[in-house]
């Protein structure tokens, strides 16, 4: 007894292995979600997931993983520890872009073939609320406060400016051509709206809705037409704002207090969405068409590597796991 007890208190001395962090993607011609090692710059498990999957995020614990399968009209929760689908939530039809709101409860869901954005409690799975707006709405934002959801409309081209306590659009606002993400600062003072079409990225006060600055990029030896912004995220203390600029294969590095641009990177091509290494080291972007994920060291803004994964990979969400 007495020599059992000791090699149980050995054991729980003994140091264990770390998880690395992890980055998800979303591949939606190929209808998989890949999982990537952040520390070995591989992909160590591929999940398959309903028709089309684009946006995803996960819960605020990190247990759970919320994709948007646009093609099966659905909200996918997937159970990390399980690793399979658990259940559907309702999500309205063409789901493209979700944003949760910061109590992990509200999910709110962009529709794009019905110019409404759903609102569903991920706990009772019911739709509390759809909300009209323009044609085409695709990107989704919620505030730091959980005050305010922001959804934009590619072909109204508006960001519609949503008080969360009534469902209900307060202010709506004209930006350049086929507006296509939002991303509100850490503080929730200002709102970032990239326009594919247009080429510019607009930056908002969210106080009065009054805009602040629009970026243009222009990059040496690629036609304007090609350089279309589309994601865009801030790093940690929101000093620099990273712009995916689609079929240019470039993504902008933007100085947040000036609104100069500062580089570009130049990754895999037609660069859609991004997502920043758990550690803030590294940048990691889906390329749709040439169906790879390029890693970037932010010290040197060069990527270092080319990851394989599925079939036009849209979407990427970080998972730490520590």
């Amino acid at each position: 007894m007495k020599l059992n007890t000791c090699l149980a208190a050995l054991i729980a001395l003994m140091p264990t292995a770390a998880l690395s962090d992890e980055i998800w993607v979303s591949n939606e011609k190929s209808d998989t979600i890949s999982v990537i090692d952040v520390d070995t710059l591989e992909v160590v498990k591929e999940y398959e997931v309903g028709e089309r999957p684009r946006g995803i995020l996960f819960s605020n614990d990190f247990k759970y993983l919320y994709i948007c399968a646009s093609d099966s009209d659905s909200v996918q929760v997937l159970d990390v520890e399980a690793g399979k689908i658990i259940h559907d939530l309702p999500s309205g039809e063409d789901p493209e872009q979700f944003a949760l709101h910061p109590n992990g409860k509200l999910l709110y869901i962009a529709n794009e073939d019905d110019a409404v954005t759903t609102v569903v409690d991920t706990e009772t799975h019911h739709v509390i609320a759809q909300i009209n707006v323009g044609v085409e709405p695709e990107g989704m934002a919620v505030s730091p406060d959980g005050k305010t959801t922001i959804t934009t409309s590619e072909t109204t081209n508006m960001a519609h400016w949503i008080d969360t306590e009534t469902n209900s659009i307060y202010a709506n606002t004209l930006v350049d051509a086929r507006p296509r993400h939002a991303e509100f600062t850490e503080d929730g003072s200002k709102l970032w709206v990239s326009s594919e079409i247009g080429g510019t990225v607009a930056v908002f006060n969210t106080s009065d809705q009054s805009q602040i600055a629009k970026i243009e990029f222009e990059i040496t030896g690629v036609h304007p037409d090609k350089v279309q912004p589309v994601g865009v995220e801030l790093n940690a203390d929101n000093s620099l704002a990273y712009v995916a600029l689609g079929p240019s294969n470039h993504v902008a590095v933007v100085d947040t207090a000036t609104y100069e641009v500062l580089d570009y990177v130049l990754v895999g091509r037609r660069v859609w969405h991004m997502a920043f290494s758990p550690d803030g080291t590294k940048l990691f972007t889906t390329n749709g068409v040439s169906g790879d994920v390029s890693v970037v060291d932010l010290a040197t803004n060069k990527a270092i590597k080319s990851i394989k994964v599925g079939r036009f990979p849209w979407g990427a969400v970080a998972r730490p796991t520590s």
